[in-house]
């Protein structure tokens, strides 16, 4: 399984996709994938994780965008201590065998200074293509 990960300001982001087949309708354009979300606080401060943005892109003919904003993650506003993780599990629905997803996560430290985390691009992809 594939995994990408980003550093900005002190978070790293990793992101490991996956294909959920036994959810998936691929007949009737319906591809569900999941992404387990792992953030690591290498930096010296305490941060709390307050808005999501992602920008998801259907590989279907023409390609199809949409962008996906609000609060926390899951439900949550973690704060991540130094040297802390947080971990979350969530997923995507497609009409497509592929895709992308990518984002930021704004941050906000102890002082009150605010900053976005990347979320490194990330490839969705059933896998009915490979071995062709």
């Amino acid at each position: 399984m594939p995994f990408y990960h980003r550093i900005t300001d002190g978070i790293r982001i990793t992101v490991r996709p996956s294909y959920l087949a036994d959810q998936s309708r691929p007949e009737e354009g319906h591809f569900v994938f999941a992404y387990a979300i792992r953030i690591e606080n290498v930096g010296n401060a305490s941060a709390q994780l307050t808005h999501r943005v992602w920008r998801i892109h259907d590989s279907i003919s023409g390609g199809e965008d949409q962008e996906v904003q609000g609060e926390g993650v899951v439900g949550e506003q973690p704060v991540v201590p130094a040297g802390g993780v947080y971990e979350y599990e969530s997923f995507c629905i497609l009409k497509s065998r592929q895709g992308t997803m990518e984002g930021a996560y704004r941050f906000e430290l102890e002082d009150g200074t605010a900053f976005a985390a990347q979320i490194p691009k990330f490839v969705l992809d059933d896998g009915a293509q490979a071995g062709k």
